[in-house]
């Protein structure tokens, strides 16, 4: 039987960077808090926290004083920043480097939105973390949107800003602004391609997945994919893997592989999301050689 690891899945440069930090943070015994668990897998998090990392909610937060704080790859709104101010709070800044220019941008467009009379509109998911954090530097004014279906709030006379959260589907967003253009035109507006500006702020590390991804899972006869559950961009590569190959399972641990998967097999691939650590891809790999 050949196995072979995807060698782009793993960790993104955000989820790496914000590991990295946090490790450093902690090098010198110190206690730090995670605002909210730094990575979407959990055996990473239990990894960190058994050196010392601790995972708190914003409430918490609230309460805390005279300590260190993580701010993850997601990023966090103002709000934030301003609490640790008040409270004596050393941040200890771990936002990813694309997300941190995000939100630079949809601040600066949302002044220039308002000053035209026009809709800022992210395409994410309600609640996401990084979501929380781009809504932030618009006071919780922009439109969020998660389907092409969720178009009432929208005045298509008006100009439209489009953004999109990192880590959603390039042919997603690309469908909804269509859509935007086309109910655009239904209300007279001739020039809708004008009237609509798009901002693609879609990570390129994440979309450059989805055709290799594609290409990989067609190549062998089983897909183990290795993502935290709770990982928005887990969800989304799995779905094209399934799309391409229906033999393709959704693991988060080695522990629930099961033997019967491979029976009768040649082929295996093994990839993962952004947020899967890759001694965790290793591991997995490792199990399978031995059932």
């Amino acid at each position: 039987m050949v196995i072979e690891v995807d060698d782009r899945s793993g960790f993104c440069f955000g989820v790496k960077n914000a590991v990295e930090v946090a490790e450093e943070a902690l090098s010198n015994g110190e206690r730090v808090f995670s605002l909210g668990p730094i990575v979407h897998n959990d055996i990473e998090v239990e990894r960190l926290s058994s050196l010392g990392l601790i995972s708190i909610s914003h409430e918490e937060f609230k309460e805390l004083k005279n300590c260190k704080v993580l701010i993850r790859a997601h990023g966090e709104p103002p709000e934030i920043y301003d609490i640790a101010l008040k409270n004596h709070i050393t941040i200890v800044e771990a936002t990813c480097p694309i997300v941190r220019k995000l939100q630079s941008r949809i601040r600066e467009t949302w002044e220039k939105a308002k000053a035209n009379n026009g809709q800022l509109i992210i395409f994410g998911k309600e609640g996401h973390a990084e979501v929380v954090g781009l809504l932030g530097q618009t006071d919780n004014e922009a439109i969020l949107i998660n389907r092409k279906d969720e178009l009432d709030n929208i005045k298509f006379t008006k100009e439209v800003y489009l953004f999109s959260q990192t880590t959603m589907s390039v042919r997603n967003y690309n469908d909804l602004a269509e859509t935007i253009i086309i109910k655009m035109k239904e209300q007279g507006i001739s020039d809708a391609r004008t009237h609509l500006h798009k901002f693609q702020t879609i990570c390129g590390q994440v979309s450059n997945r989805e055709p290799g991804l594609r290409t990989f899972a067609r190549k062998h006869e089983v897909i183990i994919f290795v993502s935290g559950r709770e990982s928005s961009n887990g969800k989304m590569l799995f779905e094209v893997c399934k799309n391409e190959n229906p033999n393709s399972w959704f693991v988060s641990s080695h522990v629930e592989l099961k033997k019967e998967w491979f029976t009768n097999r040649k082929s295996i691939g093994i990839c993962g999301a952004t947020s899967t650590p890759k001694w965790l891809i290793d591991k997995i790999k490792d199990t399978i050689e031995t059932l």
